[in-house]
């Protein structure tokens, strides 16, 4: 007779961050197989998820068949001086057993402070009775600064108020991020190019920003493509052609970028590089339908994240149409009408997003001192995720 183990049970909160939401855990609450990197955390959040699932659905798991909807966070307290946590995410895809860790989440981003706040991952003295508490967060991916300023009410994190963002339907409050010096010692231009001709055989030449900052991203003209740069996700994520054109360019471009050696390595980096297309500002009709006027925007945007157009825009990604818009001379500047500017309001498929960014040029080098933008957070469900007890067995 077959002995089926029972299942295990992990402590977990899940949580909306911006317009994504995932799963959170506190490193010390997971198995103690699971506490470190290895193949033994990828099964237990491939499962917790509901991944690989080959009909796409992740019925199984907390996922959302989503790229938005298909995410992890591992929160502990930070081992950095002058942060109070630090910040793990992974990316996991939904039809294969791959969690992705090469890049963060800036969405998720919005819900790291309140998450280690509710956590006591942050020390009281630094949580006022009333006002914002200041979170410092270590992102352990790309090994960059995060500081997150979260509401607080009667010592406790605010989520609801009166903050609307563009691809999430309710109101909230509305959590101010920092992403500091997204750049850091790395080139923010990989080539040392504003613009590139980037060469994708079989394809064609395309004019091409590649830059490093909040996560690398290669910006295209939509126009170069054959799009408006209005376009919504059924436009795109239904033409398998165009998914696959998108996917070769993302390879190539990465090639460029110096993030991989052979277009096949592509396959075990889906996370990063980002793929967006720019288009000067177009009236357009969101996906809720709400009208979107050429006034209201300096350009348009839409952004691929795990191989389908995002449904609204990835915080990270958004650091990097941030960053671009102000240097002169990048594709996306130029699609914004160019020029010296500190904040950008862009169009994307679920409405319109302004960032700001502090960039200076020295001894002919760009860097961004901050980027700055808001979100929101609401926690929707908090307690124990349940699966099978053999996810933590390693595979043989």
């Amino acid at each position: 007779m077959t002995i089926h183990q029972p299942q295990i049970q992990v402590p977990a909160t899940y949580m909306r961050g911006g317009t994504s939401k995932g799963v959170f855990f506190n490193l010390n609450d997971l198995p103690e197989a699971a506490q470190k990197p290895g193949p033994v955390r990828d099964q237990l959040l491939l499962r917790v998820i509901g991944s690989p699932d080959p009909y796409g659905k992740q019925t199984d798991g907390m996922g959302g068949a989503t790229s938005s909807t298909s995410k992890t966070v591992i929160l502990s307290k930070s081992n950095h001086a002058d942060h109070d946590v630090d910040y793990l995410f992974g990316q996991v895809a939904i039809d294969k057993a791959f969690v992705d860790w090469s890049g963060n989440c800036g969405n998720l981003t919005a819900a790291v402070g309140a998450f280690a706040i509710r956590s006591g991952l942050v020390d009281e003295s630094r949580i006022p009775e009333d006002g914002v508490a200041v979170v410092r967060i270590w992102q352990v991916n790309i090994e960059k600064t995060i500081v997150a300023h979260v509401p607080i009410t009667a010592g406790e994190v605010q989520e609801t108020g009166d903050f609307e963002l563009d691809g999430v339907t309710f109101p909230a409050a509305e959590v101010k991020i920092e992403f500091v010096d997204p750049v850091g010692d790395a080139a923010m231009f990989p080539t040392g190019q504003l613009i590139d001709q980037l060469e994708v055989p079989g394809i064609g030449t395309f004019q091409a920003t590649l830059i490093n900052a909040g996560i690398p991203t290669i910006f295209l003209n939509a126009s170069d493509l054959g799009y408006q740069g209005t376009e919504l996700q059924g436009d795109i994520n239904g033409d398998g052609d165009a998914l696959s054109r998108f996917e070769t360019i993302r390879a190539h471009g990465a090639i460029k970028m110096g993030l991989i050696h052979s277009v096949e390595e592509a396959a075990s980096r889906q996370h990063t590089p980002k793929v967006a297309i720019v288009a000067p500002a177009k009236a357009y009709q969101s996906s809720s339908g709400k009208p979107v006027s050429e006034v209201d925007i300096d350009l348009n945007v839409r952004a691929m994240s795990m191989g389908l157009l995002h449904h609204a825009m990835m915080g990270t990604a958004a650091v990097a149409i941030a960053t671009a818009s102000a240097i002169p001379g990048t594709l996306v500047n130029l699609a914004a009408g160019g020029g010296n500017r500190t904040a950008v309001r862009f169009g994307h498929p679920s409405g319109t997003l302004k960032v700001g960014a502090e960039v200076t040029q020295i001894k002919g080098q760009w860097t961004a001192a901050k980027v700055i933008m808001s979100r929101s957070a609401r926690i929707l469900m908090d307690g124990r995720v349940h699966v099978p007890a053999v996810v933590l067995q390693p595979q043989q």
